[in-house]
């Protein structure tokens, strides 16, 4: 994902004060030990969590709190038509289990 540059601290604000409904909606698709972690050259963010089961988040995108969440972020970070962060997958080159 991609931070616009000068919203680093908001971002941070904005994810410190995360919507509980928005939370409980997380740990209900199983997600846990959720990271965001930013790159301050280029601001591009990296997202990692746990998942319990893939099929738990195939509906985050549907769920009106996880829509209102993406037009609250919108204005500081790159996103799709829907409102959306535009993200990339990213190819593992490397596991140590």
């Amino acid at each position: 994902m991609k931070l616009f540059k000068g919203y680093e601290a908001e971002y941070k604000r904005r994810h410190n004060e995360l919507w509980p409904e928005l939370a409980l909606l997380l740990k209900q698709a199983g997600i846990s030990n959720y990271f965001i972690f930013l790159d301050e050259i280029t601001n591009e963010l990296f997202s990692s969590f746990t998942i319990n089961e893939v099929t738990g988040i195939e509906y985050l995108p549907h769920e009106p709190i996880m829509k209102k969440w993406w037009a609250y972020m919108k204005d500081i970070m790159e996103t799709n038509e829907d409102n959306s962060p535009v993200a990339m997958p990213l190819q593992q080159v490397f596991y140590l289990p």
